[in-house]
């Protein structure tokens, strides 16, 4: 029934675990140069039960980036064997670093979460998802590997070979993110193929925030089941949290994981059930190990106790953030680098709109450019022109081609005082 029986722990000794586990993280954090400051002073005997983590100080985003590349490490160097890259950030990148036994307690929870929503080593996995810096493509693979599916590391894009390989090997699982299952379906359709004879059976998907008519969606039009996951490079990657089988909200490993939720701007915590913002502690990653860090994402506790047995405290999905980074397409994008990319083209103005849409059940980004009066011709051929090549330089720069409209100086309205930049219209249009 589980894949690790830690799953089913009892609550108590769970917490006792995580209480040890959280000792022996203080220790080892304190071997980096960055804790070693931060938690001068402290006592780990202070430390009796996982709520007292609240005695530890916050690790923030700018933290990560402060310590760049090496104030984190609680090991030498010639320890760790990987490295990844949060998405889609600007200036200074967030680097996480992974020893070996790192990475094999990563493909442990990747696999424990595949487990739970029906994955089996007879299964057949084909991997949608980009490798390389991005956690997604490589932690799937590895958890997939783990549990002794056979694994298909296909990559992005290129439709027609997806599906292809899933027909030649009778693919069962695929790693997809939810906007390309909505695409994938559709090229399915037009490449003759009726979706509901196709051999998979499970989805995983995740990367970008998406409702739940979004998944509805996706089963319907895939004959699939669809499976919500959470993960974040910071902690790891895929395989913080994942459904089971009764996809009713997503189990949070906390074995691997202390959770808080907390009120964004007072850092208490929020009443059980109440949204508030995702707080993270690693309990077993020895080589960079990370405390009470604040994910700026929003989600709440969903309380009870799941009907598949599962001890483990459950999460619902992301509904936001807590700050202005968006997640498209499953890459994280700042309004900042859309202003450096416009700003550094001559027939740009000075004002422009970012809009989030939705059409469907697919989040789309709409940007609105002033352009300087001398560009604003009548000429329609180099209007158009002039839109493509900015929706060229904004994808190369955010890794999604954003639609484009041009308008005249001054004819966005301008905010009083600080500037309105992005406009979410998803759900209102």
């Amino acid at each position: 029934m589980y894949y690790d029986p830690v799953e089913a722990m009892d609550r108590v000794a769970l917490e006792q675990l995580q209480a040890e586990r959280l000792r022996e993280t203080i220790e080892i954090a304190r071997r980096s140069p960055f804790y070693a400051e931060r938690l001068k002073g402290l006592n780990p005997d202070e430390i009796r039960t996982p709520a007292d983590v609240v005695k530890l100080p916050f690790t923030t985003k700018d933290d990560l980036r402060n310590q760049y590349p090496h104030g984190l490490l609680a090991r030498p160097l010639d320890d760790f064997v990987r490295l990844h890259a949060s998405s889609g950030t600007t200036g200074t990148p967030v680097a996480i670093f992974y020893t070996q036994k790192d990475l094999d307690t990563w493909a442990d929870l990747m696999a424990r979460s595949m487990y739970c929503c029906g994955c089996r080593r007879s299964d057949v996995l084909q991997n949608t998802s980009g490798y390389g810096l991005f956690t997604g493509g490589l932690g799937i693979h590895y958890g997939s590997e783990r549990l002794g599916m056979l694994t298909i590391p296909a990559g992005a894009g290129n439709t027609k070979r997806q599906i292809k390989m899933i027909l030649d090997h009778q693919v069962t699982v695929l790693h997809i993110i939810p906007s390309f299952a909505l695409y994938f379906a559709q090229k399915v359709r037009e490449a003759g193929y009726d979706p509901e004879d196709m051999p998979w059976r499970i989805a995983l998907i995740g990367a970008e925030p998406h409702t739940e008519q979004a998944r509805a969606k996706i089963e319907e039009l895939m004959h699939i089941k669809a499976y919500n996951s959470y993960g974040l490079s910071e902690m790891n990657g895929p395989g913080v949290a994942f459904e089971c089988v009764h996809q009713k909200g997503m189990h949070l490993w906390e074995d691997a994981y202390i959770a808080e939720i907390i009120n964004p701007e007072t850092g208490e915590h929020v009443a059980e059930g109440e949204v508030g913002e995702l707080v993270m502690t690693t309990l077993k990653r020895e080589g960079m190990p990370i405390i009470r860090y604040r994910t700026r994402d929003l989600t709440r506790f969903i309380p009870g106790k799941c009907e598949c047995g599962r001890t483990h405290r459950r999460i619902d999905r992301i509904t936001g953030r807590a700050d202005d980074m968006m997640i498209l397409k499953g890459v994280n994008i700042y309004p900042m680098q859309i202003e450096q990319c416009l700003m550094a083209m001559p027939e740009v103005g000075q004002n422009y709109l970012i809009e989030l849409i939705r059409e469907g059940v697919s989040d789309q980004m709409r940007v609105k450019v002033e352009i300087k009066d001398e560009y604003f011709v009548e000429d329609m051929r180099a209007l158009q022109g002039l839109q493509k090549r900015i929706a060229k330089n904004l994808c190369s720069e955010i890794l999604v081609t954003p639609r484009v409209e041009l308008c005249q100086s001054e004819s966005i309205p301008k905010a009083e005082g600080k500037a309105v930049r992005v406009v979410d219209l998803r759900g209102k249009e």
